[in-house]
């Protein structure tokens, strides 16, 4: 089965998504931008979905960063998760090396077709 960590700070969003992959998917759970870096390393997810916006050591784009310049880490699929629409903060999660973007709130059926998508696209 494929695994996805789900990267949020807050545990109400983490919990939707997880509920949304439920029985299609392997769900990890991540709270910050750190504890995506060590889950992401420890588990090799087939794709992670990162929050922007999260307190702590770094965020969500800098988590993206750290990932993608890991030779072990670099060919995880990463969602960015953003509720800042702006298409400048789009521009610098995509600089950061993220392959794709979701904007929140989002519908359920549209973020598993997009994930489904980048998952077969991977193979």
């Amino acid at each position: 089965m494929k695994t996805i960590l789900i990267t949020d700070d807050k545990q109400e969003v983490r919990e939707l998504v997880e509920v949304t992959f439920r029985g299609n998917y392997e769900i990890i759970q991540a709270e910050s931008g750190s504890m995506a870096v060590d889950m992401a390393k420890k588990h090799k997810p087939d794709l992670i979905l990162m929050d922007i916006m999260m307190p702590g050591e770094f965020d969500g784009l800098e988590a993206t960063r750290i990932l993608k310049n890991d030779s072990d880490t670099k060919d995880i699929i990463i969602v960015l998760l953003t509720a800042k629409g702006q298409q400048s903060d789009i521009e610098s999660g995509l600089n950061c090396g993220a392959d794709d973007y979701f904007k929140k709130p989002f519908s359920p059926l549209e973020l598993i077709r997009k994930v489904d998508y980048l998952i077969d696209q991977s193979k």
